[in-house]
């Protein structure tokens, strides 16, 4: 078994989160040959480390006077030769030579428009004196502000959601100190007048508290309509550079629209005999409703017996109402399958699969809630003799994980590694050895055109310009299908995990990537999802878990509903709509703890928020499992159905060993109370390659609280992330420097160092060292 992994999108997303915190604004791209013409704002916050030398963090702001620019240079010379640069920088590439410093866009901010501004900066040393740069210039113009000049207002974030009939915060400080007071308001300029200032609309900024965050609380008013307003306000005051903040409404009408609620969506039919679903309406109507269920393609033998026409009113539309299917007697052994259409005019129409349950000698496959609910899981044998090998590992060799179907060529299997008939071949076996509880083997559908578009370490196989897509569903998609439908197969409960990486891609990476840009178009990922389901889901044995990345990815609110909205927008498009789907998972093949013992994001130190710290950085979640269940909530109501399941991969997030801590921090910097109480030990929350320290985490476990039908090993651990060197391969898998131990980082993940062990293999190769790291760092702990 091969298993390719991708670069962690932590690198986009947070760079997302550092642009809110930095209220960073970028202007449109024009002409190259633009008239130049800028101001800068400079500012050093400067420390003594000893007699006549220290440190510096200096904070700039670069605002376009000029025509639009698409790039930009700015250059300047520290006065002193004793000021050197770390080298630690956000915002820009810089580099020192002498005394002049240069920084250069990154690909996301080098359009500026008129008017515009870009907030950058870096870490420095001093010795001697620290003054601040006598001139700056921009593309070779020399520009008109200089010096520490007029303070600007940075804000925490630069766009928030709030939900209709509540509120939401930013906070507001000013990038350098005020020669004397400074009121700072927040007004809205333009937009829905529902959204306005409920506290905080005038902040007071002195000489002396001018870098601590002062809140702006922003409501949404209740109100009938459905549309998610926003509106652009603006923080400023005489005496600053002003700073704008736009706030959506997230509409609770909206969200909560009409449609179909149908339950179960997949039913087994005894031949001969009947079986029911029921039918309601999410919302009260204006009038009545009715509904309609009508047989569609399969097995004629199965057929609506009562209940086809409903009629929903002002009054019983949230009461269950029930429709009948039955299955004629026949002769054959076949368990046959039909789908119904569950249909009403301007609503979405919902599908429910039937499939008979012969008793003329075939198998009689059902579909059950949660597929992991008094099962037992499949140990795969290939890794499991891998993991017996190791010292102690035989503590954990006949634990369940995933079969990673990466590539076309895993499906047939080699000489070396079992296909996909193979697996379900001892996956049959290995049920008529556990007695009369079922099995349930997970399957991982990771083969997408430009899978992983922002990826190094695990590029797939087909691209959407190389006629990807229908090599997609010819080559890969349909072969697994056919499989899977042997009626062989049909009392294994077989767990698909679909397309990990994929979606949430298209949430945030876009921008930066012409291979996500190409994959968020025709036949490319949502394309691939929805054929992959419309495939998967009618097979009755077989259940769906999308992958929904992981709270360092997702969790900021820039990226958190338009995920929800993604996800919502690519399933309503599959045959069978929200019902194609069992379920979401998250931190696939990743790190992030599933739960942090000693702090939570409502915790405060010293009257600071730990979303302040450098590790949270703004995020609204620190652990999956509070990720999970809130994008649980939105999930469903957004229009998933109420049954809806997640998934938490927990197979390398335990975090234990002797790093792990024994309790909170009593620290009253929130920096260092965040660092000592957290359990997940990375030294940056992005980092995802092969993670020195990492344990081995919860294992495999069914309904482990409310709303999760399991925690999974869906990453078989010790299998590796990626090489720590570039090793030449036929796999298309590309070095990633943030699996080489020594890469001491980027902008992107604040030049910390990249956390990953030495000597790793290629992707999905087994790495002896990590599996045994894994396994003495297991927590709970392994004996």
């Amino acid at each position: 078994m091969r298993l390719q992994r991708g670069l962690r999108k932590w690198a986009v997303t947070m760079t997302a989160a550092s642009v809110a915190a930095l209220g960073l604004v970028v202007g449109q791209s024009t002409a190259a040959n633009a008239a130049v013409a800028c101001d800068v704002t400079y500012s050093a916050n400067s420390w003594t480390s000893s007699p006549g030398q220290g440190g510096f963090t200096a904070s700039i702001t670069l605002k376009n006077t000029g025509d639009p620019i698409t790039s930009w240079s700015l250059a300047f010379d520290f006065p002193t030769t004793g000021q050197k640069y770390t080298p630690t920088g956000w915002g820009a590439n810089w580099t020192q030579s002498g005394t002049r410093m240069t920084g250069t866009n990154m690909p996301y901010n080098g359009s500026l428009g008129t008017g515009a501004s870009v907030s950058v900066g870096f870490n420095g040393t001093w010795s001697g004196t620290n003054p601040n740069p006598a001139s700056f210039s921009v593309n070779d113009t020399t520009c008109g502000g200089v010096g520490p000049g007029t303070p600007s207002v940075v804000t925490s974030a630069s766009s928030v959601a709030v939900s209709e009939g509540g509120t939401a915060t930013f906070t507001a400080r000013l990038s350098a100190a005020p020669s004397s007071n400074v009121t700072v308001t927040t007004t809205r300029t333009s937009g829905d007048a529902d959204l306005s200032v409920s506290s905080g609309g005038s902040l007071t900024f002195t000489p002396s508290n001018w870098n601590t965050a002062q809140t702006v609380t922003l409501a949404a008013a209740q109100d009938s309509d459905t549309t998610a307003g926003t509106a652009a306000f603006s923080v400023g005051g005489n005496g600053v550079t002003g700073a704008t903040v736009n706030a959506t409404e997230v509409d609770d009408d909206a969200v909560q629209e009409q449609s179909i609620i149908v339950t179960p969506t997949a039913v087994t039919v005894p031949e001969g005999s009947t079986a029911t679903y029921t039918a309601r309406l999410a919302t009260q109507p204006s009038s009545n409703v009715t509904v309609t269920s009508t047989a569609g393609s399969g097995d004629g033998d199965l057929t609506v017996s009562s209940g086809g026409s409903l009629t929903f009113t002002t009054s019983n539309w949230n009461t269950p109402q029930t429709v009948t299917l039955a299955a004629a007697q026949d002769s054959d052994t076949a368990n046959g399958s039909r789908t119904f259409t569950i249909a009403s005019t301007g609503l979405t129409s919902r599908m429910v699969t039937a499939t008979e349950a012969d008793d003329d000698g075939g198998t009689n496959p059902t579909h059950v809630e949660n597929p992991y609910a008094g099962a037992t899981g499949y140990v795969n044998p290939d890794w499991s003799a891998k993991a017996a090998a190791e010292p102690g590992g035989s503590a954990v060799a006949n634990t369940s994980t995933a079969v990673w179907m990466d590539r076309i060529a895993a499906i047939a299997g080699s000489s070396s590694a079992m296909g996909l008939r193979a697996h379900l071949d001892e996956a049959i076996r290995q049920d008529a050895a556990n007695g009369s509880a079922p099995l349930t083997i997970q399957v991982v559908v990771y083969n997408l055109p430009n899978r992983d578009c922002s990826a190094l370490a695990s590029n797939g196989e087909l691209l959407i310009a190389q006629d990807g897509f229908n090599r997609y569903k010819t080559e890969y998609i349909n072969p697994i299908a056919a499989i899977l439908r042997d009626p062989k197969y049909a009392n294994l409960r077989v767990v698909t995990i679909i397309e990990p990486d994929s979606l949430p891609n298209l949430v945030t990476n876009l921008n930066a990537f012409e291979k996500c840009r190409e994959a968020n178009g025709p036949g490319g990922y949502v394309d691939g999802v929805r054929y992959a389901l419309d495939q998967l889901h009618p097979i009755t044995n077989v259940y769906t878990y999308i992958d929904a990345a992981h709270h360092a990815w997702l969790g900021w609110d820039s990226n958190f509903q338009p995920a929800v909205d993604l996800f919502h927008r690519t399933v309503s498009g599959a045959a069978a709509g929200v019902d194609s789907v069992d379920g979401f998972i998250v931190n696939t093949a990743n790190y992030s703890i599933t739960s942090e013992p000693y702090f939570t994001i409502n915790t405060t130190v010293n009257g600071t928020s730990v979303r302040q710290s450098s590790w949270v950085d703004w995020n609204y979640y620190i652990d999956e499992r509070t990720f999970a269940t809130e994008l649980r909530t939105r999930l469903i109501a957004k229009g998933f159905r109420s049954g809806l399941g997640m998934l938490i991969d927990t197979s390398r997030n335990g975090w234990g060993g002797s790093a792990r801590p024994t309790g909170p921090s009593t620290s009253l910097n929130v920096n260092e109370f965040v660092d000592q109480s957290r359990a997940d030990r990375r030294i940056h929350a992005g980092n995802w390659c092969n993670q020195s320290g990492a344990g081995m985490g919860q294992r495999p476990t069914a309904s482990p609280a409310a709303g999760f039908d399991a925690y999974v090993w869906i990453k078989p651990p010790g299998e590796s992330d990626g090489a720590s060197k570039d090793i030449p391969n036929n796999e298309g898998k590309k070095f990633d420097r943030m699996c080489d131990p020594t890469y001491t980082g980027n902008e992107l993940n604040k030049f910390n160092m990249s956390g990953a062990l030495p000597d790793a293999p290629l992707s999905g190769q087994w790495f002896s060292a990590q599996f045994r790291e894994l396994l003495r760092n297991a927590y709970p702990p392994i004996n």
